[in-house]
């Protein structure tokens, strides 16, 4: 009788496999089996690439004559570590009553990558059918739907090109790089170091890149220089009411423009400042304690000049519900609100996927699929049982607010790639009571997130008021909520529940980002009773001190950001959801990155509040690949490389194309750190920056 087999990624996955099929299975040593199935798992990676020595013993040596190292042909080897397990699945896949096999590896490239690599090595016949099972979590509905509706493998080839040319190009950037810099200059980097035993200079494709964005980042801080400058604030009074308006430069001021101002409100000088007050103030119309106008002014600190309403205006904002989590906004929302690093938030996504609470986490993706939408009321019912949300769900179920959602910008097949966003299955509530508190922590992040987009946008009623005294113009801004709308949700709090906090309040109730002064209703009636042309009490102009802020750091959200935005930190959601294209690394890489970054002492991550700076280390491997093989450090061409793989995946450019131009990008670098000399360069570097790790 023949068999199929299903093999996944992990034990618990092939578990899982077995469950939903319903089958009747014995373990075995490696596998599970039953009278038509057998299901068995890779244990991550099977295979690996070989090191250079094994395609010549005497590339273990590290030496100039050898590079760059370009082989024709790759080579690979079974990781010793689980050799066991990998005889077992290949003596499975080559079993004859196996006649058809499921691929239920991740669904991506990786994840492609892993079987590709263990068919190849296990030599497996052409005359097996072999299907791709894709699916976004792992319930039993969406595991049956994937088996039910599996592809054959020969239709993911461009996915699978993409993952071996991804594996090459950091192989042969690591090996070539690394070996090249540090023949020429590890010998100079360990002598500052005063190091016992020689190390190398890691360098890679991706790792060299976000390293070199902190570092900029850090050279920027401490070299900015902070320019002082000087506000004017106008205190009015309206109806017994006191409105603070600003100095603002606006189009009619003899300011507009000057090169005496910093940005449109701040004097450079503070003589010019207090001089301006001095000409508001003069000869302005006074009034007395009987209400009579004066025409002389008095001294600055007890005047009352009078200020025109020259303008104001009354309009509504509606904010709507941001998009949903794709892994770099939930890594970047983690390290902000829980200060927690994104390779451990996607160490508790990737367990909250395993236990079905949520859908795959690694995906770049911030909006929802079609299909997934038809039925997205069943996420939602989900909640129905749950204490801390059935409120918010049986609202959302009775209004019918998920029937709408096909239409609006939370659905949109176009941007989605492997996988739609990081949504709430409704499943696997059992298995909450078994999570940690900030695995709980997030995963009602992520329901909140979801559960928002059902609901109208929140609605602001804001005034702004520009105030004329004497030529200039003064300006005040307020804002009101008017409707909660998805706030409701944001802001959700049932009682007796212990675990929902306010650290789980979402990006858009952090009001410190904006600006306008937040005010209640009563007092937006009050001045929007203000008409144009009114005149109104000026009881104070006084002058503010302030001064020019260095670039923030990046903690390791915002750096996860910056790493998916090609280098630019964009901080607007709404900005973010219009890039496309490929940023550096990939959702399933980039907290790995920064950790090993991390772990080979080339950068600092504090635990406490995830703040990301260089080490002394770090800076002096900087300036070696700054000088040799600048364009590592370029954003915009490590991007440039990863959009180039997504081409080979979409099959508009041949794995032979790609090839050509990393072999050539290669050699030129490094015959160009061959022809080098910049020891003497890298000496007076390093004892520049001494003074600033003391």
């Amino acid at each position: 009788m023949s068999k199929k087999l299903y093999i996944a990624e992990k034990p618990s996955v092939a578990i899982e496999f077995a469950k939903a099929l319903k089958t009747n299975t014995s373990r075995r040593d490696g596998y599970l089996e039953s009278e038509d199935s057998i299901f068995t798992w890779c244990v991550g990676h099977l295979v690996t690439m070989s090191y250079p020595d094994a395609y010549d013993p005497k590339l273990k040596s590290w030496r100039l004559e050898s590079l760059p190292f370009l082989p024709k042909e790759f080579r690979y080897e079974i990781i010793p570590a689980v050799n066991k397990q990998f005889k077992t699945v290949k003596s499975l896949l080559n079993r004859e009553d196996i006649n058809t096999i499921y691929v239920c590896t991740d669904s991506g490239r990786e994840g492609e990558y892993i079987y590709r690599l263990v068919d190849q090595m296990a030599k497996v016949s052409s005359t097996k059918t072999k299907k791709r099972v894709w699916i976004d979590s792992q319930t039993e509905d969406e595991i049956n739907r994937g088996i039910r509706e599996a592809k054959l493998l020969s239709d993911y080839d461009n996915l699978a090109a993409s993952a071996y040319l991804r594996a090459k190009e950091d192989y042969l950037m690591g090996i070539n790089f690394t070996r090249i810099i540090s023949i020429k200059y590890g010998a100079t980097v360990n002598d500052f170091f005063k190091s016992k035993k020689w190390s190398a200079i890691a360098v890679g494709r991706v790792m060299t890149c976000v390293q070199g964005m902190v570092v900029r980042r850090e050279r920027d801080i401490r070299d900015f220089v902070k320019t002082p400058f000087y506000r004017l604030f106008a205190t009015i009074q309206n109806n017994n009411k006191v409105i603070k308006a600003e100095f603002k430069a606006i189009e009619g001021s003899k300011y507009f423009n000057s090169n005496l101002l910093y940005k449109d409100n701040g004097f450079l000088e503070l003589a010019v400042a207090q001089k301006e007050i001095e000409y508001l103030v003069d000869s302005n119309p006074l009034i007395n304690e009987d209400g009579n106008w004066e025409s002389q002014a008095k001294s600055i600190e007890d005047v009352k000049v009078l200020a025109e309403v020259a303008n104001i205006e009354r309009k509504k904002e509606n904010r709507n519900p941001p998009l949903l989590y794709n892994l770099a906004e939930l890594q970047n929302d983690c390290s902000r609100v829980f200060k927690i690093s994104p390779d451990k938030t996607l160490e508790i996504a990737q367990d909250l996927y395993e236990k079905k609470l949520i859908t795959y986490p690694r995906t770049d993706a911030r909006v929802l699929s079609t299909a997934v939408a038809k039925e997205i009321n069943k996420n939602i019912s989900g909640f129905t049982n749950l204490y801390e949300l059935e409120e918010i769900a049986n609202e959302i179920l009775k209004q019918g607010q998920f029937s709408k959602i096909s239409k609006s910008r939370y659905v949109n097949d176009k941007q989605i790639s492997d996988h739609y966003a990081i949504i709430p299955t409704g499943q696997g509530m059992s298995s909450l009571k078994t999570l940690s508190p900030l695995s709980y922590k997030v995963y009602m992040a992520i329901s909140k997130r979801f559960l928002a987009i059902f609901y109208p946008p929140a609605v602001y009623r804001k005034v702004s008021i520009n105030f004329k005294i004497k030529d200039e113009y003064f300006v005040s801004n307020f804002k009101f909520l008017e409707s909660e709308g998805y706030l409701k949700v944001v802001n959700y709090k049932r009682s007796n529940s212990n675990n929902i906090t306010d650290e789980n309040k979402d990006n858009d109730q952090d009001e410190a980002k904006n600006n306008e002064e937040n005010v209640d209703e009563e007092f937006i009636e009050l001045i929007s009773s203000l008409k144009r042309g009114s005149k109104v009490p000026v009881q104070d102009i006084s002058v503010k001190e302030g001064e020019t802020t260095p670039p923030k750091r990046y903690n390791s959200g915002t750096l996860i950001l910056a790493m998916e935005n090609a280098g630019q930190l964009i901080e607007d959601e709404e900005l973010r959801s219009h890039i496309k294209g490929s940023g550096i690394g990939t959702s399933a890489t980039r907290a790995e990155i920064l950790k090993k970054l991390v772990k080979i002492n080339y950068l600092y991550l504090n635990g406490k509040t995830q703040v990301v700076t260089p080490t002394l280390h770090g800076e002096i491997i900087f300036d070696v690949v700054n000088m040799s093989i600048r364009s590592l450090l370029n954003p915009e061409l490590t991007a440039s490389w990863e959009k180039g793989l997504t081409l080979v995946a979409d099959g508009k450019i041949t794995s032979e194309e790609y090839m050509k131009k990393l072999e050539d990008f290669v050699s030129l670098r490094v015959n160009n750190v061959k022809a080098s000399n910049y020891e003497n360069h890298i000496k007076k570097q390093f004892n520049y920056l001494k003074k600033y790790y003391k």
